[in-house]
């Protein structure tokens, strides 16, 4: 084998490798974050395959034989690392199969006893035939020549390799097909979004990565039978599926997260006129200067605790500038949002916006507050936690818009 097709791999194993580790390891950090079973198998679904692809890499293969002193243990190690991943993805199709699905279960709890009763029924499986595979594997006595690229072809004639190939494929093969057909009916009972598409994604990368477990198998078949002519479909074809389905998998686990990052990074930046609006009525709300331009674009951390942290601190501004809040400023407002044609969330951003940005204004140039009996309540108070961050969002959006400087101009022309 020359050296040009062991770079290639190189190549593909350890950045396919790379990339999963990366996504694996944030969802490590939002477990020990939140502690919960199903984020916990989720990061073993991603790592175990992550670490067999960096292992399967032809210059780590013969470095893990070098230093074993034993050559081809490589491959024992990056199929157990599969088959690590297999059991942990039927353990998660037991998890998000639907309740009406399992039975005795009631709701959509992925952490419920009849899930872990078939969870342990399956995992008993490769309790059993993990040993069964590692003594194959050391009885078969396939330890030289050292074949990173071409083991299960080269060896698949000894009975004993056969088998411990047969046992792989099909574990690996069960547990592709049970996820995908789980991501299937999941991802159709979801709303449209990324989450949607990235259980679609894990879906279809699974039944690509079949044909892995297909071309394998014929390949695996035609060497046990001594017939010639069939190895690409072990050493090409079938490592192109593998890869291909990693990536889709992969891009289905770190699609939704990835937008969900966004997403926060995006309120936590929509949220900044609002904030310093509130911050210059009252410095001690907040527990720290206003962040510098670059510091906020280069915000990429904690943005979850950051953007809560910033949402409380404006709830707590709205309270300290109600009492210059003018009523004459919120019903402008209505009537100007209601001549907009704006929708019901729309039109209390507006009215907030309005009345914010006049009560800012009227306590800076030193206007009496009015007394508590007098004070007009702002609507979006009593909203929902799962609907305030939205709401905030928008009220920072109408904060400079045009309906809000006519809103002001209405109401102080009134007057």
């Amino acid at each position: 084998m020359s050296d040009v097709p062991d770079r290639l791999y190189d190549l593909v194993y350890l950045g396919i490798g790379a990339v999963a580790w990366t996504v694996a390891g944030l969802k490590i950090r939002a477990w020990r974050r939140d502690p919960s079973s199903g984020l916990l198998v989720v990061a073993l679904v991603i790592s175990a395959p992550a670490t067999a692809f960096l292992m399967a890499a032809p210059v780590l293969y013969r470095l893990i034989d070098r230093i074993a002193h034993r050559g081809n243990l490589a491959t024992l190690l990056v199929y157990l690392g599969i088959t690590a991943f297999s059991a942990a993805t039927v353990v998660l199709a037991r998890m998000w199969t639907p309740p009406k699905e399992r039975a005795n279960a009631q709701v959509w709890d992925g952490a419920t006893a009849d899930t872990w009763r078939q969870a342990r029924r399956r995992l008993a499986v490769f309790a059993v035939l993990v040993p069964v595979m590692i003594v194959l594997f050391f009885t078969g006595g396939a330890d030289s020549p050292e074949t990173p690229l071409t083991f299960d072809t080269t060896f698949a004639t000894i009975p004993e390799i056969a088998v411990f190939l047969v046992l792989y494929q099909a574990l690996f093969g069960f547990a592709l097909t049970d996820i995908s057909r789980v991501c299937l009916g999941h991802a159709s009972r979801l709303p449209s979004g990324w989450l949607r598409r990235g259980i679609r994604l894990i879906a279809v990368g699974g039944f690509v990565a079949c044909g892995y477990v297909v071309c394998k198998l014929i390949a695996i078949g035609a060497a046990f039978a001594e017939v010639g002519g069939v190895e690409w479909l072990s050493t090409a074809l079938g490592p192109g599926f593998a890869a291909l389905g990693a990536v889709l998998i992969t891009a289905g686990f770190a699609g939704p997260a990835a937008a969900a990052w966004t997403r926060r990074r995006q309120d936590y930046q929509a949220l900044r006129p609002l904030w310093d609006l509130v911050y210059r009525a009252d410095r001690r709300l907040a527990l720290e200067a206003p962040p510098s331009a670059w510091t906020e674009r280069l915000a990429f951390r904690d943005l979850e605790w950051r953007t809560a942290r910033r949402g409380l601190e404006i709830r707590d501004g709205q309270l300290t500038l109600r009492p210059w809040v003018d009523p004459a400023v919120v019903t402008a407002a209505g009537r100007i949002a209601e001549r907009a044609g704006l929708d019901d969330p729309d039109r209390a951003a507006l009215t907030v916006a309005a009345a914010l940005r006049f009560a800012a204004g009227a306590l800076d140039t030193g206007i009496p507050p009015r007394p508590r009996e007098d004070q007009t309540p702002l609507p979006g108070l009593d909203a929902e936690p799962a609907e305030e961050r939205a709401h905030l969002v928008r009220v920072a959006h109408y904060l400079y818009a045009p309906l809000t400087g006519e809103a002001l101009a209405v109401a102080t022309a009134a007057r």
